[in-house]
């Protein structure tokens, strides 16, 4: 049974997921629950957890500084978040997380249990491929696989008396000098077939056994296991192309998968191993830049870091969305060029995947501004975002953000020339520019061509609202823009939305929102 922990500071929040999600039926027991993140630290640190089901806005500690801490911990740990807030800056951080969701309260039990069955069969698969690590340490003796990894460290294992006789047994005494560290990595299956871990993890397993069994034929050469996807070796500078060559014709003979080397720079002692062992992480890190299937020398990528100007990233986002908006086929292209040269320039892995997490965030924010939603427009949903961090190069990023852009283009150009669009639309201003006087639906009915009923019956079946529930809705939006301002006080926000009596107001936020605007202006500062 998976062990889960429960923290929310709402009481019946946490009491509703303890009593109504099936943790039986998932396989699924809750080893504790805390209505605070200081509690939940503590049973983080008593007892093994394997998920943490926890509140974002809590007191004194927040759930994303939990969370952030108890994967320091606990690196394998699944983190779900649940919040009343859809802010940027918190699902930002979420995605920084790798949460597996960002469940949006008042949450509905089964969007709960969909993605605790996600957690479930991810650390079953994750199950399957420690079988994987534990085979191939069966194949390599862990001992000499150890003590390569130490040299490529920095440990030389001076003062050891058994040091020579370790050297000898991996054959490390009998090297040409210079040498050069090569990483060779198995390249990601295509990113479209991301949904099917299953091959991902046969395809890793069949690579280390057939790099084990090519190393073997290429003679005595040092190697070690650096993960189920890399493995690390030291050839000799001199014939090191022929050698590297060599081993990988026998992987393509046996592997219907590209394979990507990096190598170090040439070193001329064991103590300088590890400084060419570095150099080939970043080579192999290259083929972000320079592609994959290739041997990329450490030469290639050695180069001074690039700044980007935030202004100017910012104007091409701004001529970009325009674009989209009037479904300009030709300048998106171009605008998305001119925005993605900024990403190509770099040379940074880390900085490529923070900037292409800022495009998406940053045309969320300006989609929502219109009104619109970005993971509505392409029916996906948050965690799906992860995809980015799988892309092995630039322009597998490239090819799945111009997609996307386009795909969200195309469906505001449909949205917008659509009769249903023009007349809600209409409907939604005119109500944004009279929010504050006593709306009836039949004075608005007199601004258009139809009865007040007909008028109500077109509103319910364009939006899926009634009229009363479409005013509503846009009424608290702006309440809650309003009380993030501190120099407005209640009653005036209560105005200015058109509600003269504050306690009637006062429980219709309550109704909505499940908290007085007083409490939600206390929790916004």
């Amino acid at each position: 049974m998976y062990q889960v922990l429960l923290v929310d500071d709402e009481e019946l929040d946490l009491e509703g997921m303890q009593r109504f999600i099936p943790w039986e039926e998932l396989g699924m027991e809750v080893a504790g629950a805390a209505n605070n993140a200081l509690s939940a630290k503590d049973i983080i640190e008593s007892r093994p957890i394997d998920i943490l089901v926890s509140d974002v806005n809590m007191p004194y500690m927040s759930g994303l500084e939990l969370a952030r801490s108890a994967l320091e911990r606990s690196p394998n740990l699944r983190v779900i978040f649940v919040s009343g807030y859809q802010e940027f800056s918190y699902v930002q951080q979420a995605l920084s997380l790798k949460a597996y969701n960002y469940v949006l309260k008042p949450m509905e039990d089964a969007e709960l249990v969909a993605t605790l069955k996600k957690v479930k069969h991810d650390l079953e698969e994750a199950g399957k491929q420690r079988e994987v690590e534990e085979s191939y340490q069966r194949m390599i003796p862990i001992a000499k696989s150890n003590l390569l990894v130490r040299l490529f460290e920095g440990d030389t294992g001076e003062g050891g008396a058994d040091w020579p006789k370790q050297l000898a047994a991996y054959g490390l005494n009998k090297l040409a000098w210079p040498v050069r560290v090569a990483v060779m990595e198995m390249d990601k299956l295509a990113w479209e077939y991301a949904e099917t871990p299953n091959a991902q993890l046969e395809m890793s397993r069949i690579f280390l056994e057939q790099v084990n069994a090519a190393l073997e034929g290429a003679g005595n050469v040092p190697y070690c296991k650096l993960s189920t996807t890399r493995i690390a070796l030291v050839l000799e500078e001199n014939g090191f192309d022929k050698a590297l060559q060599s081993v990988y014709d026998s992987i393509r003979r046996r592997l219907p998968i590209s394979v990507t080397t990096g190598a170090g720079e040439p070193v001329h002692a064991l103590a300088r191993l590890h400084s060419s062992y570095q150099q080939a992480i970043e080579a192999v890190e290259g083929k972000m830049f320079l592609g994959k299937g290739t041997v990329i020398k450490y030469e290639e990528v050695r180069r001074e870091p690039e700044m980007l100007d935030a202004r100017t990233l910012d104007a091409r986002m701004e001529a970009l969305f325009k674009a989209m908006q009037e479904y300009n086929l030709v300048r998106i292209y171009d605008e998305f060029e001119n925005l993605f040269q900024s990403l190509s320039s770099l040379r940074s892995k880390f900085t490529v995947l923070n900037l292409s997490n800022y495009i998406i965030w940053n045309l969320e924010q300006r989609l929502s501004l219109a009104n619109e939603n970005l993971f509505e427009l392409l029916d996906i949903e948050l965690q799906n975002l992860d995809v980015l961090l799988q892309f092995e190069t630039v322009n597998d990023i490239r090819s799945w953000l111009v997609h996307r852009i386009y795909e969200i283009s195309e469906k505001l150009h449909d949205k917008n020339n659509s009769a249903n669009g023009k007349f809600i639309r209409s409907v939604i201003n005119m109500i944004k520019e009279r929010m504050s006087e006593n709306i009836t639906l039949k004075d608005f009915a007199k601004h258009f061509p139809f009865s007040p009923s007909y008028f109500g019956y077109l509103i319910k079946e364009k939006s899926g609202h009634t009229f009363n529930e479409l005013l509503v809705q846009l009424r608290m939006e702006r309440a809650c823009e309003l009380l993030k301002e501190p120099g407005i006080k209640i009653y005036e926000v209560a105005d200015q939305v058109g509600y003269r009596y504050l306690p009637y107001f006062s429980r219709q936020f309550k109704d909505k929102f499940g908290m007085t605007p007083l409490e939600y202006r206390k929790r916004e500062q």
